[in-house]
């Protein structure tokens, strides 16, 4: 043998356990991941008839890319909060409409990635749609970012209402123009969601439920939305419309970190 050959060999024998480790350790990071309690379901499971546009699993946030924990595109809720919400979606389909999500359950590291960002004051690239008029120095002191959420307990979710038959959201691209949020329904984001007086995550205070300027039609919607949900259990949050806590909640106190993945459910019920 030559040392040529030898040499060769020598080298795809460290590649190789190389390679081998690779995979032991994303093998074994995939084991470790946290799992969700067995009382945590897909809400596609409990109804698929509602809507799931699921934002943060896309880069058309008020961050501009895919959020930390995020591996698939499903609405996860605990089983009293997506039963209630069943119970909501059939009220609401005898009257011409149906439920759309935007985001469900949220783990631990996706409110940690909203906090990096937040404090990355150079980063405004999606300024221009999602917080127009607001410095970015005020997001924590105005409460639009925090340190936790309510979504990480599993019985909060970000929701609206689309009308029958639902027609499909165009896709988002990441190069087009930004239109702020609380423009006029014809201008900002084609959203298939009815009209609510702004876009969903918009930082200002036109997103306060019942903002005094919201009038007409978009109040009434606004307040079908309040007031199905409310008679089942849901608190709306007065500082966003879209925005819903079922009560009580199975975990008041607990904030999860399993992805949002159909595997966290895995072996679980």
């Amino acid at each position: 043998m030559t040392r040529l050959t030898t040499v060769a060999r020598g080298l795809i024998t460290v590649f190789a356990a190389l390679l081998a480790a690779t995979a032991s350790t994303a093998t074994a990071q995939a084991e470790t991941e946290p799992k969700a309690p067995k009382d945590f379901v897909t809400l596609r499971s409990v109804d698929p008839t509602i809507v799931q546009e699921m934002r943060y699993v896309t880069p058309h946030n008020f961050v501009g890319e895919r959020i930390d924990g995020y591996l698939q595109p499903t609405c996860i809720l605990t089983r009293p909060a997506a039963q209630a919400l069943q119970k909501a979606q059939s009220k609401l389909l005898r009257q011409g409409y149906t439920l759309k999500v935007y985001d469900c359950y949220r783990p631990q590291r996706a409110v940690d990635h909203f906090v990096r960002w937040a404090e990355d004051l150079d980063d405004e690239a999606m300024k221009g749609e999602f917080y127009p008029n607001v410095d970015k120095t005020r997001l924590f002191a105005d409460g639009y970012i925090a340190e936790k959420s309510g979504h990480s307990r599993g019985s909060t979710l970000d929701v609206t209402l689309v009308r029958l038959p639902a027609k499909p959201t165009r896709p988002y691209h990441p190069e087009e123009p930004l239109v702020p949020c609380f423009a006029p329904r014809g201008e900002r984001f084609p959203d298939n969601s009815i009209d609510m007086g702004t876009g969903f995550d918009c930082f200002d205070t036109l997103s306060h439920t019942l903002d005094p300027r919201i009038q007409g039609e978009q109040r009434t919607n606004r307040l079908l939305l309040k007031n199905t949900l409310e008679g089942l259990g849901f608190v709306n949050l007065a500082e966003e419309w879209w925005h819903y806590t079922y009560k009580p909640e199975p975990y008041p106190d607990t904030y999860f970190d399993f992805p949002v993945s159909r595997k966290s459910l895995a072996g679980a019920h």
